[in-house]
């Protein structure tokens, strides 16, 4: 059986609705209420939003072209779009064509290094980000880690109250987004690859910059922290925390969660209480091929427009990091060159991967495999600048967006576009996690809360996610509060929660440790 306990951290119920939030605990437009959510502690901020544990931003306030009292579809919260950020959506001005570069011990154990931030100075004199009279955008308490002085991937908020640690995941731009060369609100930890890319692209001062081991428990602030490898682009990582009273927290970043995760030991020791959850795709018609069958498709179908026509191009569209495993198989098979831009080949050599260093060149008259940016899979005039070289374009746009549940995994069945002599073939290639990978994952870790981190924005959407979590812990009692009606509402002090799975060993469930016996 499960267990009760007391605490601000676990009531059984939401907490009573202030009055200017909706039925779902969000901020009605034009509500005092929703000012003072950016400032409010996290526990208010969970348990305001009820069960979809989203972002609490105002809706902004209606321009003056806009007709009185007319009702602006949308929401109050506001996300990214994906779409967008990854350079697949057509919208003028995007802000990035291609997310990249520039678009267990316990706690305090002896034998883990402590580290720390030198006095937590902080400055707050220097100009904002994005312009000197803009003030930054409040951070969204899903990118706070609750009992810690703690943010992830929360750098276009400036200098966040009571955060003395920044966290990087990885360096895409929708995770580093207002981390420049002015840096100066604090400590940044993230791993040895991403630091250098920091560093390197972003000319941040080495003095904020604090990388940190994959597999090694670090104590900062009192926590124990730890990187484990993300399977997602080079230098990713998710990060474990280990609180002081024993709680334990995941946050994913950006991953493809795998099996080899699971044999992690930190993951397999016990219960996830806090899980930061990348629900990318988080929809059930997301059923991605494995990465190492994509890659072999591209590598048969490169192979075999080359004996058609000995001069064609074959290009790769790639992330500034990213997708390095599709393009480095397709040059050992084709004992090519990899050619690519001198930015692009500046980061690669900084990887350290001598197998991806030695096939690099610069000479693009030299290699028939060249790798280009997303968005410039469709320019014509590449080809003609090679015309003299090459006579056809053979190019791979490698994201999940491009899955078909038509074609599944037999991907025989991709039907490619062409213009002219350019032929562009859309493969399922993802860094992110399936439905199907994400459902395996979650029912690994049975983690008692999940906070999703991507496509948060929409009412639907989030509800969508709910339920499928629901499922997937339904046979292990994790609970998951559906909102009161105000007269069943009860204090905060007396609210508790039943946690846990289904155990018949009580100490086990309170102290959150994992049973084996039942």
């Amino acid at each position: 059986m499960g267990t009760d306990i007391t605490g601000d951290g676990e009531p059984s119920s939401p907490l009573p609705v202030p009055d200017g939030l909706d039925d779902n605990g969000f901020p009605l437009s034009n509500s005092p209420t929703s000012a003072a959510a950016a400032t409010s502690s996290f526990a208010d901020d969970f348990y305001r939003s009820g069960i979809d544990w989203s972002s609490l931003r105002a809706a902004p306030s209606p321009s003056p072209s806009e007709e009185p009292g007319k009702k602006k579809s949308g929401g109050f919260l506001v996300q990214r779009s994906l779409f967008q950020a990854w350079g697949l959506d057509k919208r003028p001005r995007r802000e990035e064509e291609a997310a990249g570069v520039m678009g267990g011990a316990e706690a305090g154990a002896s034998s883990a290094p402590s580290v720390s931030w030198p006095g937590r100075k902080r400055r707050r004199g220097g100009e904002v980000e994005s312009a000197a009279d803009r003030k930054p955008l409040a951070c969204p308490f899903y990118k706070k880690i609750p009992g810690t002085p703690f943010t992830v991937d929360a750098f276009r908020y400036g200098a966040v109250d009571g955060c003395y640690a920044y966290f990087l995941s990885h360096f895409h731009h929708d995770h580093y987004g207002g981390l420049t060369k002015k840096w100066c609100h604090g400590p940044i930890y993230c791993t040895a690859l991403t630091a250098r890319l920091v560093k390197m692209c972003l000319s941040v001062n080495s003095e904020y910059i604090y990388p940190l081991e994959l597999d090694k428990e670090y104590v900062i602030e009192g926590v124990a922290v730890t990187l484990l490898e993300a399977n997602h682009c080079p230098g990713a990582a998710l990060i474990h925390f280990r609180l002081r009273d024993g709680k334990t927290y995941l946050h994913t970043g950006d991953f493809r969660a795998s099996k080899s995760m699971q044999l992690h030991p930190l993951l397999q020791r016990g219960q996830i209480n806090l899980l930061y959850l990348d629900t990318t795709y988080c929809n059930p018609k997301y059923k991605f091929p494995p990465k190492e069958d994509v890659i072999d498709f591209a590598v048969r179908t490169a192979k075999r427009y080359l004996q058609k026509e000995p001069k064609t191009l074959i290009v790769v569209g790639a992330y500034s990091i990213g997708k390095e495993n599709v393009y480095l198989a397709i040059s050992k098979a084709l004992q090519v060159p990899i050619y690519t831009d001198a930015s692009r080949r500046r980061i690669l050599h900084s990887f350290g991967w001598l197998d991806l260093s030695k096939k690099i060149c610069s000479d693009s008259q030299s290699s028939s495999l060249h790798v280009l940016p997303l968005s410039s899979l469709r320019h014509e005039k590449y080809l003609e600048t090679l015309k003299q070289r090459f006579l056809a374009v053979l190019a791979f746009r490698p994201t999940g967006w491009t899955f078909s549940e038509a074609t599944g995994n037999q991907l025989d069945l991709i039907k490619p576009s062409s213009r002219g002599k350019i032929t562009i073939y859309g493969v399922p290639y993802s860094e992110h996690s399936s439905f199907s990978e994400l459902r395996e994952f979650v029912m690994f870790l049975r983690p008692q809360k999940i906070i999703p981190t991507v496509n948060v924005g929409n009412a639907a959407s989030r509800d969508k996610m709910q339920a499928h979590f629901r499922e997937w812990l339904k046979g292990f009692d994790t609970t998951i509060v559906p909102p009161v009606p105000k007269s069943e509402e009860q204090p905060i002090s007396s609210v508790k929660v039943k946690i846990g799975i289904l155990c018949s060993d009580a100490e086990k469930v309170s102290n959150f440790q994992s049973c084996t016996g039942c």
